[in-house]
């Protein structure tokens, strides 16, 4: 039984099963695998791990870490250290079907979904092997989270089971380029109640789809509805991902048509300056550009922050990762 894979009633289900033991000896089990790391020898011999490695890591102000998957497949995720808490950012899936033309993973091309076992690998590995006490979560890297949502939503229910990771279901946030589709099934009942991110990056369809091809399937409008019938809760809010790419995206024009957009919904924006790649033929505004922009947006009673982005000198920022670390 691959325990990375399963909450604690899927793995006493599978004890009782497989061994005749009661649900106190899977607790103790469970509980001990995942606040140590491992378990007895003799425990070991029956449960199955997931057959990745860690074959690569560089550090900065973040540490990006490479694992290679049992079928040879390299993915990246990085921890970024913050004050009072240690962000996660996981991959989902080998590559990206989205093809977003800002960012470096959609370039390399899409291989194969990551597993549930292979996703939970991941805080695993930086928590139990990486030494670093993770205890928040985004589904910021390779991949789009809900295109890949069965496999998502069977990670989020074990890396915040209390007898495993126990990693708060208000500490995990899944980021998505729009999927209007996975964004309406994670609005069904009896899903986990996490945080959504959006990364949104243009206001008008005609420049959206242009950089972001999913737009052309799930257009500005039908967005819009899935985020206003998106159950949030009281005080709950969207965060609003917003990549400024030089001359495609960031004139003031483009910040009134994103304020409108943006118009009654509970959100806070991030901005965050296109980061630079070699083969992509996209750069960053300036700097006066970026706060003209803000001030925009501020101006009409939203919130914005402008983000600095981490790890760019390791190729860990936002957009930049593609299993590039050499392996």
């Amino acid at each position: 039984m691959n325990i990375l894979a399963q909450t604690f009633p899927d793995f006493s289900a599978s004890v009782k099963m497989q061994q005749g033991t009661g649900s106190a000896a899977a607790a103790t089990l469970y509980r001990d695998f995942f606040k140590n790391g491992t378990a007895s020898p003799e425990a070991m011999a029956y449960l199955q791990l997931p057959d990745c490695k860690i074959v690569a890591r560089e550090n900065a102000d973040v540490l990006k870490f490479a694992s290679r998957l049992g079928d040879g497949n390299i993915i990246e995720s990085v921890i970024i250290p913050g004050k009072g808490r240690t962000t996660l950012c996981v991959s989902s899936q080998v590559g990206c079907k989205m093809g977003c033309a800002f960012c470096a993973t959609g370039a390399g091309g899409f291989v194969r979904d990551c597993t549930a076992e292979e996703i939970v690998w991941q805080a695993f590995a930086a928590r139990f092997e990486l030494r670093h006490a993770i205890d928040n979560i985004v589904f910021m890297g390779m991949g789009e989270p809900l295109d890949n949502f069965d496999n998502v939503m069977q990670a989020v229910r074990v890396l915040c089971d209390q007898r495993g990771l126990n990693i708060p279901q208000s500490r995990i946030t899944i980021s998505t380029a729009g999927h209007v589709e996975g964004i309406n099934r994670l609005a069904a009942p009896g899903m986990p109640k996490v945080r959504l991110a959006l990364s949104l990056n243009a206001p008008t369809d005609a420049v959206r789809s242009e950089i972001m091809p999913l737009n052309r399937k799930y257009p500005l409008r039908a967005l819009r509805k899935a985020l206003r019938s998106f159950p949030l809760g009281k005080g709950g809010l969207f965060f609003v991902e917003y990549v400024l790419i030089a001359g495609v995206n960031d004139s003031a024009e483009m910040a009134a048509s994103l304020a409108e957009f943006l118009a009654g919904l509970p959100v806070r924006v991030n901005l965050i300056a296109c980061n630079r790649n070699d083969s992509l033929p996209f750069g960053p505004p300036e700097m006066d550009q970026v706060k003209r922009f803000r001030d925009r947006l501020v101006r009409e009673k939203l919130f914005v922050r402008v983000r600095q982005s981490q790890g760019l000198g390791i190729r860990a920022a936002c957009g930049q990762l593609r299993a590039s670390l050499r392996v």
